[in-house]
């Protein structure tokens, strides 16, 4: 069943999680490169003990194992009282097809702690919206040990308790309008399209304001679009108040074609409403990991995103 929420529901927060606290990895969708793991591994048990099944490196396809037991693994990772965080192994494809359990799961269900992701993990990210936790789009634990110091420190101050530092220098493709708050919801583009039409459609227009983050890896300029336009005609982004783009990697098209960046301006301009891109998070070099659920404050005219309350109490 889908979470009973209003919009005068506060959206809860974690406790700050603290270096010796446990830590779950778990993989929700695609199967996980060992060795990319073992190096994300790496960096994250050099802060925290990690907990992981027997059946963390299961493929079958293109997924992690089969539907039972990406599903199971996820359950125990967010129901085990030694666990006080979540970290997501890669991301891929599969999530969405936990969807019809997931909705059947009670409040009780989803603890509130840190889960940490991006990609397909947007799923879960919606999933937690849509029942009022603030979670992480970050890293997944095979990006991790590629990422800079800076970044990686990012991630770590987050989770602990700081106020993340605003993004500025950010480029604007909308009008320059003044800033706008709202709440910071979104991830790929490409998984948001296809919650259309699904209970999780929700997250984004019954959590009153919202500054749409979005990003993506290797989709054509068209594709782009087609993915906009369905946001769009179903009416899920009719509560956004502004737009942050991360990363577009590999999304060129046809020399003749419009570029993703000049897709996303020109489709998402009937809002009426700030778009800022060059956010340094997403499937390229960098993914600075922010909180979704949190209070944001978007400033066009300065090319700034600032982060109003921290994701962990």
């Amino acid at each position: 069943m889908a979470a009973k929420t209003s919009l005068a529901d506060p959206f809860r927060k974690p406790s700050p999680l603290r270096r010796g606290d446990r830590v779950a990895v778990i993989a929700p969708s695609g199967p996980v490169p060992s060795e990319r793991l073992s190096v994300g591994l790496a960096v994250l048990s050099a802060r925290h003990p990690v907990l992981q099944s027997d059946g963390l490196l299961s493929k079958r396809g293109f997924l992690a194992g089969d539907d039972g037991r990406r599903l199971a693994e996820l359950r125990w990772a967010l129901s085990d009282p030694q666990v006080q965080a979540v970290f997501c192994a890669r991301g891929g494809h599969g999530a969405l097809r936990l969807l019809p359990s997931l909705l059947n799961m009670e409040p009780s269900e989803l603890p509130i702690r840190p889960l940490v992701g991006f990609s397909d993990v947007t799923v879960l990210h919606a999933l937690c919206a849509l029942h009022r936790r603030v979670t992480i789009h970050g890293p997944v634990v095979t990006q991790l040990g590629e990422l800079s110091e800076s970044d990686q420190s990012s991630l770590w101050s987050l989770l602990e308790g700081e106020l993340p530092s605003p993004m500025t220098e950010l480029m604007s493709i909308g009008p320059p309008l003044p800033p706008v708050r709202g709440r910071l919801l979104g991830g790929n583009l490409e998984v948001l399209s296809r919650l259309c039409g699904t209970a999780l459609q929700a997250a984004l227009t019954q959590s009153g304001p919202v500054v749409l983050l979005i990003e993506e890896v290797t989709e054509a300029p068209y594709r782009i679009d087609r993915a906009l336009t369905q946001l769009l005609v179903s009416g899920a982004l009719r509560c956004v108040v502004a737009v942050v783009v991360g990363d577009l990697v590999r999304c060129e098209g046809p020399a003749e074609h419009p570029t993703a960046l000049a897709v996303i301006a020109e489709r998402l301009s009937g809002l009426g409403v700030p778009i800022v891109a060059g956010l340094p998070l997403g499937h390229g070099a960098r993914n600075r990991a922010v909180p979704l659920g949190v209070e944001v404050e978007v400033c066009a005219r300065r090319g700034a995103l600032s982060f109003v309350e921290a994701c962990v109490t």
